[in-house]
């Protein structure tokens, strides 16, 4: 069996709200590890264009597991439609990779 790691990127309204994010999905099994970040996001929503503040989840995590993750994401999000992006790790240290693998399988 192949493994297929990935990086998922989600932003938070919030520093409370990316911790919750982070803490349910490394607790479930869906990640091996959540960074936060905050960050400045510049978008168009509804017809409006909105200059906010927000948190940046990523998300390491064996890609086999986005379709729980993302449905768990859903469930605990505030946006109506939370940013879920998935992007294949190509390449990364054998250590590494062999420590999220563990982490997911604990």
């Amino acid at each position: 069996m192949t493994v297929n790691y990935g990086v998922v990127l989600v932003t938070a309204a919030s520093e409370a709200e990316a911790e919750n994010l982070a803490k349910s999905l490394v607790e479930h099994k869906l990640a091996a590890c959540v960074s936060l970040s905050p960050i400045r996001s510049i978008y168009t929503w509804q017809g409006e264009i909105h200059a906010e503040s927000e948190w940046q989840l990523v998300i390491k995590t064996d890609l086999a597991k986005f379709e729980a993750l993302k449905t768990k994401l859903q469930e605990l999000h505030s946006y109506e439609v939370p940013e879920i992006i998935a992007i294949p790790i190509i390449a990364g240290s054998d250590a590494y990779l062999n420590w999220v693998g563990q982490s997911l399988s604990l």
